[in-house]
């Protein structure tokens, strides 16, 4: 992407590493691991097929805390899934406050442009 490309998406994504448990009322219980988060999803790699459209429960923690918001498992690319956030206001907040603060995080990380 060079510095032109405007992302087609509604909110930036931010690198967001740790493991996430996925209950699915089909499948039973997934782990995985997050690669990146957004205010409305979250994107996580799966050993396991999780079912799309389903509505599944997602457990994590963020630099806050553990969260437990529910998300609809939108795509998937081999074992890259995208979940669209689903959940109340409340937790919203805290996923938009973590957001703001991955922001300011990582572009503290990006190298000096001369």
């Amino acid at each position: 992407m060079n510095a032109y490309t405007v992302e087609a998406r509604g909110h930036p994504r931010f690198k967001l590493e740790v493991d996430v448990w996925i209950n699915s009322r089909t499948c039973g219980r997934l782990k995985g691991h997050t690669v990146d988060i957004s205010e409305s999803g979250i994107a996580a790699m799966l050993t396991l097929e999780a079912p799309l459209g389903e509505i599944l429960e997602l457990d994590f923690t963020l630099p806050s805390g553990p969260v437990m918001i529910f998300a609809a498992a939108r795509q998937r690319n081999a074992f890259r899934y995208g979940f669209e956030f689903v959940d109340t206001e409340s937790v919203h907040e805290l996923i938009r406050r973590t957001c703001r603060d991955l922001a300011v995080d990582q572009s503290l990380l990006l190298p000096d442009i001369q």
